[in-house]
């Protein structure tokens, strides 16, 4: 058996606000070891001040910076994390959004792809080592995704075209990218099965954040006009998805409310799931 350290730990993307923040503080009561990631260092400060002074004796927090619309920040974060720990039990991979208009990265990335399904991609393969040997060492490691019910609004991946250049929509860019989170799932679920890797993903319901803040008029209406619930409910699913034992077994599903739901037929498609990690996988190629 592997040796890591005996406290666990838990990496929460989009940390700072919202559900991120409610999971992290949720893993830190717990008397979890939490790595928190956000965008913005003066939020990052204020919730790592603000989880530390409810966590639980000897829980330890730490918040790290990045900008998950550039992939050389996801890969410095990946890194730094790396350095961090010996032990890595849940990798909740929560930083998403949505864009007003078109915007592309400094790497020729659409950021909307880039943020919600390239950097979790990355992020994932990068830590994959440490997930793998702390599976070795204590039986398993959990990567759990944030998707969307807005996943069912795709018919399917942009092949030709993943980041919409040509054919660019906010909410079609969006809903694209909550249904890569799903088939991300599925074939990580495949690819880690042997070496105790359990994917799990799950839709959040429609919350009260800062999550449509950068999306245009019509997406902050539709949201301002939604009955939307603490981002504590959604938090609960994810400490539940990280800490269940039913959780932990049966990988690739899709979970709402603390409970397994069915995903649309296209996010079902493991043929897609396998096309979309290779096709991932030569996105980044090209960067480095």
């Amino acid at each position: 058996m592997n040796s890591v350290q005996d406290q666990q730990v838990a990496v929460v993307t989009g940390a700072s606000a919202g559900i991120g923040k409610s999971t992290a503080r949720m893993l830190a009561q717990a008397g979890w070891h939490v790595i928190g990631v956000g965008r913005d260092a003066g939020r990052c400060a204020a919730a790592e001040e603000e989880i530390r002074a409810s966590a639980a004796a000897g829980a330890k927090v730490e918040f790290l910076r990045g900008d998950f619309t550039e992939m050389k920040d996801v890969a410095r974060v990946a890194a730094e994390i790396a350095q961090r720990t010996t032990r890595l039990d849940v990798l909740i991979n929560n930083a998403g959004g949505v864009r007003d208009k078109l915007y592309t990265t400094s790497e020729n990335l659409e950021a909307t792809f880039a943020a919600n399904h390239l950097a979790p991609f990355l992020l994932t393969r990068e830590l994959l080592p440490l997930l793998k040997a702390t599976a070795a060492a204590v039986g398993s490691a959990r990567v759990i995704a944030v998707s969307s019910s807005g996943h069912e609004m795709s018919s399917g991946m942009n092949w030709d075209d993943l980041n919409m250049f040509g054919n660019f929509t906010t909410g079609g860019a969006y809903c694209q990218a909550k249904l890569a989170n799903i088939l991300f799932t599925r074939e990580l679920a495949r690819r880690g099965a042997a070496d105790g890797i359990i994917a799990q993903v799950m839709h959040p319901g429609r919350i009260k954040s800062n999550f449509a803040s950068h999306g245009d008029q019509a997406m902050q209406d539709y949201m301002g006009a939604m009955a939307m619930t603490s981002p504590d409910e959604p938090a609960r699913t994810l400490v539940w998805l990280a800490t269940a034992a039913e959780t932990g077994r049966d990988p690739g599903r899709y979970f709402h409310d603390m409970q397994e739901v069915a995903a649309a037929p296209q996010a079902l498609d493991d043929a897609a799931a396998r096309r979309l990690w290779d096709a991932s996988e030569e996105i980044l190629a090209k960067l480095t």
